[in-house]
């Protein structure tokens, strides 16, 4: 669901690529309340664990995926005040370089905006269900959470 005037969240699970300009466009569109924009992409990288990786495969659980994904939004909201937020999760095949997700908060301050981002994409790794099978140079294999990962999170609960 595109994000309008009257609308604060947006969250997409997709096939589809995204357009990142479109996507901050719609954060800023009949927005002057909010002073700051902060945003991240994450994309499909060619190495990890110092193996070659051709692609990603990620699946999701639907409809648990988005009540997660409206939680930590949620979360985010009674820590910082923010404006709009937008989380886009793709899924399915993609290949190097490759756009995955998509998190964009606007807010008054940049504080309150670059702290919940971070906090969304956070709890993002760990909590939202996603699962990525890696196509790499010795074959296929799914992902488990790094334990880096839960410590990043964890951050935010002290």
């Amino acid at each position: 669901m595109p994000l309008t005037h009257s609308t604060a969240v947006k969250i997409s699970i997709q096939n589809q690529d995204f357009n990142l300009q479109d996507e901050v466009n719609l954060l800023e569109q009949d927005n002057a309340v909010d002073g700051a924009v902060v945003t991240f992409t994450g994309r499909v990288r060619n190495k990890n664990a110092g193996l070659t990786v051709s692609g990603l495969y990620l699946e999701h659980y639907a409809g648990m995926t988005e009540k997660s994904l409206e939680k930590i939004i949620i979360q985010a909201q009674k820590r910082w005040q923010i404006g709009r937020v937008a989380v886009i999760h793709r899924i399915g095949q993609l290949v190097i370089g490759e756009q995955i997700v998509f998190v964009g908060v606007t807010s008054m301050h940049r504080q309150d905006a670059f702290a919940a981002a971070e906090f969304i994409m956070d709890y993002l790794k760990v909590q939202a269900p996603f699962w990525k099978k890696e196509l790499t140079e010795q074959g296929e294999k799914w992902l488990e959470a790094k334990q880096s990962d839960s410590k990043q999170a964890q951050q935010w609960d002290s």
